[in-house]
């Protein structure tokens, strides 16, 4: 577990592909970061995910959302709902994961869509939004050895068929994390 680990709100977007879900949640549940979700987050990255892979059991999304709330009790955002309303953002939707944020204590939201969630709408709530790429970066400069051997574990959670490192890595990489993926080549004897 690392001293003083932010605490952050995980968007609908970086829980929705498999390999960077599988390591946002392994750091939280290792204690290197404080992860935040809400039902509605869950909501949104299994409805598009089903949307998007027909052929994925629904009941299979739903089994693997039960199993991170199981392993991250702390992380459920209930009381959120009343923020939304004067909440402003670009896009009225994404309301929703900021309430999250501020009802949360989080200080900042991991997200793809950064654009979503410009500085001066996040400033008032001492919040900040980083893509999942430079959060995890960020997480490597704080606790380099802790952060590594938490991404080892997320390889080795893989268990139906657990790539190589060279193969995670690059599935890391091919799913937009480029910054983190380069830090990951740098250690890649301490991932095996």
């Amino acid at each position: 577990m690392a001293s003083n680990p932010p605490v952050a709100v995980y968007d609908a977007c970086v829980l929705y592909p498999f390999h960077l879900r599988n390591v946002l949640i392994q750091c939280a549940f290792d204690g290197l970061v404080e992860a935040r979700w809400t039902d509605d987050i869950h909501d949104e990255w299994i409805r598009n995910l089903a949307a998007n892979t027909p052929a994925l059991p629904i009941e299979r999304l739903i089994t693997t959302r039960d199993r991170m709330k199981a392993v991250l009790p702390d992380a459920d955002v209930a009381d959120y709902r009343p923020l939304v309303a004067g909440l402003e953002l670009p896009d009225p939707n994404d309301r929703h994961v900021l309430a999250a944020a501020v009802a949360g204590k989080a200080s900042v939201i991991v997200t793809w869509n950064l654009k979503d969630f410009p500085v001066k709408h996040l400033l008032p709530y001492g919040v900040t939004s980083q893509s999942p790429d430079d959060f995890l970066a960020d997480l490597h400069a704080a606790f380099p050895d802790a952060l590594i051997s938490s991404v080892k574990r997320a390889r080795h959670n893989l268990r139906k068929s657990t790539p190589s490192v060279e193969a995670f890595v690059n599935a890391l990489q091919q799913g937009g994390l480029k910054t983190f993926s380069d830090v990951l080549r740098r250690n890649i004897i301490d991932l095996k």
